[in-house]
């Protein structure tokens, strides 16, 4: 769409804080006002629909406003109720990443012992969520106390974290590592190449190809984003 708007700001409100276009309130698609809970957000928010379309009539769309999409994600599809999503998300326990390990080579297997295995022992010591690891692609069945305590840990997160948690677990494939980012105990960065050692392994030994290269910037910028989100939304 054409940029309709000349400046963004942001302005308090007894809610939060509101973003406004030209001083109307940037609006959801339900009709409600966006409203955001911590100033750091609203700020970022604003700075994007700012940059928008660079000046009035320039052509915008809403992948210039991720901010704008993960907050009106919380406010209108989650807040209302976040347990069918913090269940979605939950599920992602049961075949995490980390829990399954190559047979080889010598290699491949230590990497993922290397960086993986500490996460496992931080989810456990953290939620009490003891999972089991496998070697191959044959399904585990874990524990349901384990699944159970991974479960306690997304309900206790805020629809804004249940946003970002819904874009960061499916990219990296692991709930294991979102929960760390959600914790922030890693990074994006961090993150993306720990969920990455396989695809990174097998590169190494026969290298990349373009698309698949640009497939793994655009997740990599999705987990970036959702870390984002989640510190600027405190």
């Amino acid at each position: 769409m054409k940029r309709f708007w000349q400046v963004a700001a942001m302005a308090a409100a007894q809610d939060g804080y509101r973003v406004l276009l030209d001083g109307r309130p940037v609006r959801l698609p339900g009709g409600a006002a966006l409203v955001v809970p911590a100033r750091g957000l609203a700020e970022a928010i604003t700075a994007e629909w700012n940059a928008a379309g660079t000046a009035r009539g320039g052509a915008m769309d809403w992948n210039d406003v991720p901010l704008t999409r993960l907050a009106g994600t919380a406010q209108e599809r989650i807040a209302p109720n976040p347990q069918p999503v913090a269940r979605r998300i939950a599920q992602y326990g049961e075949t995490d990443l980390l829990c399954y390990r190559a047979e080889g080579p010598e290699a491949l297997v230590q990497r993922q012992h290397e960086l993986w295995s500490v996460w496992l022992d931080w989810v456990e010591g953290a939620y009490g969520a003891k999972l089991k690891v496998t070697t191959g692609v044959m399904p585990v069945a874990q524990d349901p106390e384990a699944l159970a305590a991974l479960g306690r840990a997304v309900a206790d997160k805020t629809p804004a974290a249940l946003a970002a948690l819904g874009v960061a677990v499916p990219a990296l494939g692991s709930l294991v590592l979102g929960l760390a980012l959600a914790a922030f105990r890693l990074d994006a960065a961090r993150a993306w190449t720990t969920a990455s050692v396989d695809e990174d392994f097998q590169a190494g030994l026969w290298g990349r190809d373009e698309e698949g290269e640009r497939r793994r910037c655009r997740v990599a910028e999705e987990v970036a984003m959702a870390e984002r989100f989640l510190r600027l939304a405190g």
